[in-house]
């Protein structure tokens, strides 16, 4: 039986970050069902200057991803459709992320909003106990924003911020790279296995630019 991860993507800036989550899931030959706000599409068309449409989605997904899809295992599901598979729980899917994660759909999956399809998916995997990521970008932070936060966290949330670290290719890291080592935290949280970052192994200096070993590929390195 099809067991798909659920993508939310909100509005907020970041959707690189959206892009190499999906990327890491289907490279590792995951099923993806994916759903992008209508703000998100607002911010994928500022940010690369593409758009994404219900009625083009598959083609407007591959120049997104900068891949063929080929035979991937992906499904999309509008916004706005709150009748959709994963709005609930009886629709079985391995857990979700919500990358990025804006403060609006903090607070709406917090409160159990249900505003559209994102967050209703992501409170349906919260009641029903899966892996649920949440990337929040916004930076800096009101006090309520915190508390929407936590109130995620003790519902069971894992909320994990895009702050990259810099041990894999130090000060000169590319943008590409610093945006595959937030993704990889985000499938380390799923548990689902990448090569998207060269990991901490001890000792200092190991991974810089120039190293033939390290880790992180990048996508200005053209991994996709």
């Amino acid at each position: 039986m099809r067991e798909p991860w659920v993508v939310g993507v909100s509005g907020a800036s970041g959707t690189p970050y959206a892009a190499a989550v999906v990327s890491g899931l289907l490279d590792a030959g995951e099923p993806v069902d994916l759903i992008v706000s209508r703000a998100a599409r607002l911010t994928i068309l500022d940010e690369t200057g593409l758009s994404f449409r219900d009625g083009h989605w598959a083609e407007d997904l591959g120049a997104w991803l900068g891949r063929d899809l080929g035979d991937a295992d992906v499904r999309h599901w509008p916004a706005g459709d709150l009748a959709a598979g994963p709005s609930s729980g009886s629709y079985r899917v391995r857990g979700m992320a919500v990358v990025p994660a804006s403060t609006a759909a903090c607070a709406g999956i917090a409160i159990g909003l249900s505003k559209d399809l994102l967050q209703r998916a992501a409170e349906v995997n919260l009641k029903e106990r899966r892996p649920v990521v949440v990337v929040p970008r916004e930076t800096p932070v009101t006090r309520s924003h915190l508390e929407h936060l936590i109130a995620l966290h003790d519902a069971g949330a894992v909320v994990l911020p895009a702050s990259p670290g810099f041990y894999g290719a130090g000060a000169s890291a590319s943008a590409g790279q610093l945006v595959d080592f937030v993704a990889g935290k985000v499938l380390d949280a799923l548990g689902v296995p990448h090569t998207l970052f060269r990991r901490w192994s001890g000792e200092l200096g190991t991974g810089r630019t120039g190293d033939p070993d390290a880790g992180s590929i990048g996508l200005d390195a053209g991994r996709r």
